[in-house]
């Protein structure tokens, strides 16, 4: 699918916006020497900019002015979603905070220049801007395989969701790898819940307008847990029924390949009888289940499902939240019934979970050192091995970071603002 944006051999190499008289006539002149069209250099600042590019094409490097700005961290953000992929940006102000300067430049800004302007500093502020608008960007789907895994729970209520959210959660916090969590259950879904956040609508707009989805869209719908792990769910009207072919759905994974190193997909099991292809490209297929009659039952049902319609994903089961003190089938008779073994056991741990929900974090991160904690490990470990011999990466590899905005919005570390609650935002 092509992305609506221009190739970077089509893009303007440099625009600027600045709000000053002594900044335009620097930048200008500095503009010049590069060969550059001067009509390029704008007077406005950074509210011009955002007005500007959500009508035009983005730069190659975009100059653009703070003085004006009353919230400079909160209106890169507004800048960030109407630039294009791979925009460098370089950024100038009055205010002399290091805090400030740290603070833009974790946000993905490329440079921060305090004024006055001169031309000496912003001639190598542009260069760097260049060697890093020209340096090799790492694709997740080139540099190693795309891994997506399906979780799916054989009965209502064994966590398939808490394996989901804690599985995505150690992708990327782990196996640094950058993780997209699709939750696709969409009246009930608590994918984002876990993660103290807000579903938003990405995941509901996609399926109203599924010839939207590309790249594009995919950075400015998903909503941030985290630099590296993002997240696309709905919490859609119970009254309002879910119509669709399905097709939004595998549009979406296709996006996701090219842009993460790894996709987990929430999958309610009644999903499996109308979107069976969902499972078709998995990799994995985690199986989430308790040790009682009704889950064996159920188990032997979905188990002898995937064989038909997703031979090529390895699948693996997971015994969720077993308590060796409460058990309605011994491990041992489980397996016998479902003619296999249970991969991976997690053990219940009430006060954990307790403690996940109460700080709107996923289990595996409250868990560490933990055996629920351990056991999710495994689960990790036992997902991951099926491509680190084809990829030959190592499992704590962590992928370059991107040095500008648009780049890292390019490999997908700040798409969104996470949406966090009063008290979550005070405590961070």
């Amino acid at each position: 699918m092509n992305a609506p944006w221009k190739g970077a051999g089509t893009r303007d190499p440099f625009q600027a916006f600045v709000c000053d008289d002594h900044s335009f006539d620097v930048v200008r002149s500095v503009a010049i020497e590069m060969g550059w069209p001067p009509e390029k250099v704008n007077k406005g600042g950074l509210r011009n900019a955002v007005q500007t590019l959500s009508i035009s094409a983005s730069p190659q490097i975009l100059f653009v002015d703070l003085s004006e700005s009353g919230d400079p961290l909160n209106d890169i953000n507004g800048l960030a979603e109407v630039c294009e992929p791979g925009t460098v940006v370089i950024a100038s102000g009055q205010v002399n905070d290091v805090r400030l300067y740290r603070d833009l430049v974790a946000s993905g800004i490329q440079d921060y220049i305090l004024k006055p302007l001169g031309p000496d500093h912003l001639r190598e502020s542009i260069a760097q801007a260049q060697a890093v608008f020209m340096a090799p960007r790492l694709d997740a789907s080139g540099e190693r395989q795309h891994l997506c895994a399906a979780v799916i729970g054989t009965r209502g209520g064994v966590g398939a969701s808490s394996i989901a959210t804690s599985l995505a959660w150690l992708f990327s916090e782990k196996a640094k790898r950058s993780t997209a969590l699709l939750d696709l259950d969409m009246h009930f879904g608590t994918g984002a819940l876990a993660m103290d956040l807000e579903p938003g609508r990405g995941l509901t707009d996609a399926i109203e307008n599924p010839s939207r989805i590309d790249g594009l869209f995919i950075e400015r719908a998903m909503v941030r847990a985290s630099d590296t792990l993002a997240i696309l769910s709905a919490e859609a009207p119970i009254s309002q029924p879910t119509i669709t072919d399905g097709g939004a759905f595998h549009m979406l994974l296709d996006e996701f390949r090219s842009a993460f190193a790894c996709s987990v997909v929430d999958l309610p099991r009644g999903m499996l009888i109308a979107h069976p292809h969902l499972v078709t490209d998995a990799n994995a297929v985690i199986v989430v289940t308790e040790l009682t009659l009704a889950a064996a039952r159920d188990s032997i049902r979905i188990l002898s499902w995937l064989k038909s319609n997703a031979p090529n994903a390895r699948v693996i089961v997971v015994g969720n939240r077993v308590h060796p003190a409460a058990l309605e089938i011994s491990r041992k008779d489980f397996e016998q019934s479902i003619e296999r073994k249970v991969d991976v056991i997690v053990p219940f741990d009430a006060r954990l979970a307790a403690q996940a929900a109460k700080l709107g974090k996923t289990l595996a991160e409250v868990a560490k050192g933990s055996k629920a904690g351990i056991g999710l490990m495994q689960v990790m470990d036992e997902t991951l091995a099926l491509i680190e011999d084809a990829d030959g990466a190592s499992k704590t590899k962590a992928k370059p970071k991107g040095a500008s905005l648009m780049g890292k919005f390019t490999d997908f570390k700040s798409m969104l603002p996470a949406k966090k609650d009063k008290k979550a935002a005070l405590e961070s």
